[in-house]
């Protein structure tokens, strides 16, 4: 896709350096708007903007680690001394890892899965939301996931954390709606990213993060208030909450569970 004539628009996303944060970020780039991108590793992101030819006057760079708010917070206020506000905030960074309950490291890593799906989420929206609110205008989007919609064993702090996710959001749209501040919650199915590769079960509707990407973008620029992407994964999941509890752990018995990070 040809990139259209330049606006003085700007999106700030979270989680740039790979996945679907950067095929996100390409996206946008193709529509004109000019970029604000955040990551842990912003070598990767410079080395991405070299090899697309992004100009330099179309794009900044921030060093953040959305686990931390005030490294979250302080890349956001950076962003609006040197660039101004945004017209959208797309809080995409997000880790998924396995847990066991039983295992006492594994509460070290559900405390990190919420540190960075949900405070995280939080401290990316936060530097933003006066501004959009005196301006009235912008639009504040949630990377959540098809996972949020039902627990799976093995998943259980991501599922948690991502319907954290979808609640926060749909709290914060309530609390905005009359400064003229949208919020979009997206959850995507399965994406294939570097995250999804090491997943050891079946992954239906499998799509590319640059499909999601152009869906996602259709979905934010109509200002619509929650979507899953794919549709289809709309219609698995809605099955899935439907099902009595007794029938959905027959079908979740003996499925395959999300890997651990290795301690």
């Amino acid at each position: 896709m040809q990139a259209t004539k330049p606006t003085d628009k700007l999106v700030f996303i979270t989680g740039a350096s790979s996945g679907i944060g950067q095929a996100l970020a390409l996206r946008y780039h193709q529509a004109g708007w000019r970029l604000a991108l955040a990551a842990r590793r912003t070598h990767q992101i410079e080395a991405w903007a070299g090899e697309r030819k992004l100009p330099a006057d179309r794009y900044a760079v921030y060093r953040a680690d959305v686990s931390d708010i005030a490294s979250v917070v302080s890349a956001g206020q950076a962003c609006i001394a040197a660039q101004g506000v945004p017209d959208a905030v797309i809080a995409n960074a997000g880790i998924s890892i396995g847990v066991d309950t039983a295992i006492r490291e594994d509460l070290d890593a559900i405390a990190r899965i919420f540190a960075t799906n949900n405070i995280g989420l939080a401290a990316t929206f936060h530097p933003f939301i006066d501004a959009m609110a005196r301006r009235r205008s912008g639009t504040l989007v949630g990377i959540a996931s098809v996972a949020g919609i039902r627990g799976l064993p093995g998943h259980g702090a991501y599922c948690a954390s991502k319907a954290a996710a979808i609640s926060y959001c749909e709290s914060l749209r309530g609390e905005l709606r009359s400064a003229g501040v949208k919020v979009v919650t997206i959850c995507p199915g399965y994406v294939d990213t570097p995250l999804t590769r090491r997943n050891r079960y079946p992954m239906p509707f499998l799509m590319s993060a640059e499909d999601f990407a152009n869906r996602a973008f259709r979905v934010i620029e109509a200002g619509r208030s929650y979507s899953v992407i794919p549709w289809q994964m709309a219609v698995a999941a809605k099955v899935l909450r439907l099902l009595p509890n007794a029938v959905f752990d027959r079908v979740m018995a003996g499925q395959p569970r999300k890997l651990r990070q290795p301690g």
